[in-house]
């Protein structure tokens, strides 16, 4: 058989009661607090955004190396154009604006 007396005086046993009921108090004031709706709205509204900071930061990175990758392709380690590379694709992008130009002013006329 299990001992069941209990040792402690009234007062004791009061001062328990207490510091129960006061831990109990707080850990319902946290339940409300996380079941609040504008509490889920705002844990919702910053897993978002942690979410689009991210993505952002993939699509700089990848853009950067794009940019650094282009970049590396017509200029040379010192920082001079190549000019074996640019003319080409300039007189090309020339050719394409020429022809654009030249189909709208077909279908003006």
């Amino acid at each position: 058989m299990a001992d069941t007396s209990d040792t402690r005086t009234p007062a004791q046993i009061e001062a328990d009661i207490r510091r129960r009921r006061d831990v109990l108090a707080e850990t319902l004031d946290e339940i409300g607090v996380r079941v609040h709706p504008k509490t889920i709205v705002g844990d919702a509204k910053a897993k978002v955004v942690s979410h689009i900071d991210h993505t952002l930061g993939r699509a700089y990175v990848g853009v950067n190396k794009a940019v650094s990758d282009v970049r590396s392709r017509f200029v040379d380690e010192d920082g001079a154009p190549r000019l074996e590379r640019i003319v080409p694709v300039a007189l090309v992008a020339v050719g394409l604006v020429g022809l654009l130009a030249l189909g709208t002013r077909r279908r003006k006329g």
